[in-house]
């Protein structure tokens, strides 16, 4: 909650506390988070070893960066849907599905991305 009394300085950096808290509970308690994390260290060792380029960094870690962030904002609906509604309610169920496409588009999208970085370079060693 914002507090008045507080200057735009400090104000921000109580942002960046609260937005690294965040970003510490998604690590550390979202399994999701973690399976996505252990993708992107996986793809971070294929990029390494196949020597990707400049351009192909940016576009991986974009992709990387879109899957975390869709994995975050499901987290995130599902949180809030089960603080507003604990018990079984098919609209409920029905706003936690389509939470749970946000990462699966982010997810396939990514799979098209890595599918144009890394299957010329597979190609090229047989």
């Amino acid at each position: 909650m914002k507090n008045p009394n507080d200057s735009f300085l400090k104000g921000r950096l109580r942002s960046i506390k609260y937005a690294f808290k965040g970003f510490w509970i998604l690590i550390t308690t979202e399994d999701s988070i973690k399976v996505q994390l252990f993708v992107a260290f996986l793809a971070t060792i294929l990029g390494v070893f196949f020597n990707i380029s400049n351009t192909e960094w940016m576009v991986q870690f974009l992709a990387i960066g879109l899957v975390l962030t869709a994995e975050a904002a499901n987290t995130a609906i599902e949180a809030i849907a089960d603080f507003i509604h604990p018990e079984y309610h098919k609209k409920i169920g029905l706003i936690k599905d389509i939470g749970a496409g946000i990462p699966t588009f982010a997810a396939l999208i990514s799979l098209i991305i890595a599918c144009f970085i890394y299957i010329p370079k597979i190609v090229l060693l047989f």
